[in-house]
């Protein structure tokens, strides 16, 4: 009885992936003006976006420990 040939593995026999792969994200046009906005606006209030952040992720698991502990 034959046995089946064996799939080549990926990478091996001489096949490479036909799509060259890129290291760096793909962003639509539309989200650069906004990122450069975001980064602009972190880079000068960076210190008070953390700590609010920290409030409102505090605030938040409070909120549901608050709401764990009434059911």
């Amino acid at each position: 009885m034959r046995e089946p040939s064996l799939l080549p593995v990926f990478g091996k026999l001489g096949i490479k992936p036909s799509v060259p792969i890129s290291a760096r994200p793909t962003v639509a046009k539309s989200m650069n003006g906004m990122l450069a906005g975001m980064r602009a606006f972190l880079s000068l209030h960076g210190g008070m976006a953390l700590k609010l952040s920290v409030v409102v992720w505090t605030v938040a698991v409070l909120a549901a420990v608050f709401f764990v502990m009434q059911t």
